[in-house]
Parts: structure tokens; C-alpha cells; sequence
């Protein structure tokens, strides 16, 4: 998974600058309407499925599940919105949180994978526990508007984003040093380092 990471370190970057353009869109329009939100979302989602379906196409057999299910549920949740525009606030409210948890849970369940192999895999728990929160304040908390949804989903999205675009930094920069961010730092160069991990 390391290893795939930072051979596709731009597949996180692109799904990290998708979700801070969402995000600008939503604060920078609050006054948006339910219809233009949800389709706002529904590209977004979609976007996401399709890139996360791309990584698990890539990844290794062993790390496919997680990459599978975010992909497949990103790109039904995107359609499913994008079909059903005019949706009430509750309906979208309902299919954003279920997207953020399940999301979040994959996307944590990764960095549980990663934690012996690299520095920085915090980025991606603190992605994943942002969405799992935000999916459940959103279940929560009664928002009544699509302004309040537009700057709750707006915020998320661009901190979301942020933190993806950092690790797909920190994952660039582990490729090009040839295992910089290894769990152990530099003493893993010498003989053989370059190798398979």
C-alpha cells in the first residue's frame, strides 16, 4: 500500500484538490440553492468514486476492499444525487452523512495499514475521522437551510481537502527519496533499500 501510495501520490492530490474546489464553491456561494448543492456534491462524489475506482484497479489484491468499496459507493451516491437533484435538504442530508462515515471508516482503515510503514499517516486518520464526525454532526444537528449545509459541507470539504493534498505531498516526497518517510527514517538507505518492501 506504501509503495502504491507513492508511485500514485497524484491520485491523492487530484481527489484532495476536487474536494477543496467543492469546498470554495460551497462557502464562496452560501446563498446556493438545494438543487445547484446537490449537484455540486453529486459531481464531486462522483469524481472521488471514479479516482478511488482507478486506485483500487492499481493497488495490490490485498488492498483492494477499502479502495472497492469507497470507489463504488463515491460514484453511487454521485449518481444517485446527480438523478435526484430536486431531493429535499433531509434526503441530501442522509446521503452526504452515509457518503462522509463510510468514507471516512475506509480511509482510516488504510492509514491502519500504513502506520508501521511511514511517517504521516496521521494526515489520512484525521481525514477519515473528519468525514466519520462530520457525517454524524450532520445526522445530528438540524441544519434547516441549504446556507447552513452549504458552509458545514463547504468547511469540511476544504479541511478534507487540504489534508489529502498534504499527504500526497509527503507520499511524493517518500518516492523521490526512495523511502524517506519509512518507518525508521534514513537508516533505511544502504544495500538493497531501493528494493521491495
Amino acid at each position: 500500500m506504501r509503495d502504491y501510495l507513492a508511485m500514485h501520490w497524484w491520485v491523492l492530490a487530484v481527489r484532495g484538490a476536487a474536494a477543496v474546489l467543492f469546498g470554495f464553491v460551497a462557502l464562496l456561494w452560501p446563498g446556493i440553492t438545494a438543487i445547484a448543492l446537490a449537484a455540486a456534491f453529486g459531481v464531486y462524489a462522483l469524481v472521488d468514486g471514479v479516482f478511488a475506482g482507478w486506485a483500487a484497479l492499481r493497488a495490490q489484491e490485498d488492498d483492494r476492499i477499502p479502495l472497492v468499496s469507497e470507489a463504488v459507493l463515491g460514484v453511487v451516491v454521485g449518481l444517485v444525487v446527480l438523478a435526484w437533484p430536486v431531493a429535499t435538504v433531509l434526503v441530501l442530508t442522509v446521503l452526504l452523512g452515509l457518503w462522509a462515515i463510510v468514507t471516512g471508516l475506509f480511509e482510516i482503515v488504510t492509514a491502519y495499514r500504513l502506520r508501521r510503514e511511514i511517517h504521516g499517516e496521521w494526515l489520512y486518520i484525521f481525514g477519515g475521522a473528519l468525514s466519520v464526525a462530520f457525517g454524524l454532526v450532520i445526522w445530528i444537528v438540524p441544519f434547516g437551510s441549504a446556507v447552513a449545509m452549504s458552509f458545514a459541507i463547504g468547511a469540511y470539504a476544504l479541511v478534507f481537502g487540504i489534508a489529502l493534498i498534504v499527504l500526497s505531498l509527503r507520499m511524493r516526497r517518500f518516492s523521490q527519496e526512495g523511502g524517506g518517510y519509512l518507518r525508521g527514517g534514513p537508516a533505511a538507505e544502504g544495500p538493497g533499500a531501493g528494493g521491495s518492501a
